[in-house]
């Protein structure tokens, strides 16, 4: 039989795995909880731990796994595993320095300016290549202004993108919170993140356990565009 307080932070962080594929921080079960300090979520892990509700997956960080969970009548019932995050991947023929999708049955499209791949130390502006376009389907989307971005790296592979895809993004400078947005950080830094707003500030969560969650002030960080569509060469 669990507590009150250890049955809501097992919830909490089985629907944080679910929502995101990754556990939440301390910060986020404490005031989900609303205690007063990490001292008590560290309790409770660690009587969660000992019940066989959760393990935690040492040398990585923010590393909790939900092994089952409690029923209302106090049974306990197997976890099953979410299915994986399943991006909007458009597979088709490319050729060229740059990939060009095109639909199967040759629907509108048009072609979106290609900006260079997304790295550390650059403004958006800086990265466009001029001249470079990449080809659409209309269908992906909607109204604005979009563009395309090669990704470079791995610190949003969990969420479906890869190092060498290229990402369709609706140009705006407002994103809900939730939402993988291109993050321009100190009119310097260019980033592809999960957008989460806390009080004055701004996480940028990468999706990838190996890397850590980025915080600044508000007034650091600009939404340079969200993400709208994935698309991959193969």
């Amino acid at each position: 039989m669990l507590t009150r307080k250890q049955h809501e932070l097992l919830t909490f962080i089985d629907a944080h795995l679910k929502a995101t594929g990754f556990s939440p921080s301390f910060e986020e079960m404490k005031e989900a909880l609303q205690l007063r300090s990490k001292s008590g979520i560290h309790r409770l892990i660690s009587a969660l731990e000992e019940r066989g509700f959760l393990r935690r997956r040492h040398h990585r960080a923010r590393a909790l796994e939900v092994t089952r969970l409690p029923n209302e009548a106090g049974r306990e019932l197997a976890v099953v595993a979410p299915a994986p995050f399943a991006p909007n991947v458009i597979r088709g023929d490319f050729s060229g320095r740059f990939p060009a999708v095109r639909a199967a049955n040759e629907a509108a499209a048009v072609h979106l300016p290609l900006y260079g791949r997304i790295a550390a130390g650059l403004p958006i502006e800086a990265l466009r290549d001029q001249g470079a376009q990449i080809e659409v389907p209309l269908a992906l989307l909607g109204n604005g202004e979009h563009y395309a971005l090669e990704v470079a790296g791995d610190s949003m592979v969990e969420a479906g993108i890869l190092d060498g895809d290229t990402v369709v993004i609706r140009k705006g400078d407002v994103a809900e919170n939730g939402q993988i947005i291109v993050a321009l950080i100190d009119d310097a830094e260019v980033t592809l993140k999960r957008l989460r707003r806390r009080g004055n500030s701004v996480a940028l969560e990468p999706a990838n356990q190996r890397h850590e969650i980025r915080i600044f002030p508000a007034d650091r960080v600009k939404v340079q565009g969200s993400l709208v569509a994935l698309l991959r060469r193969y």
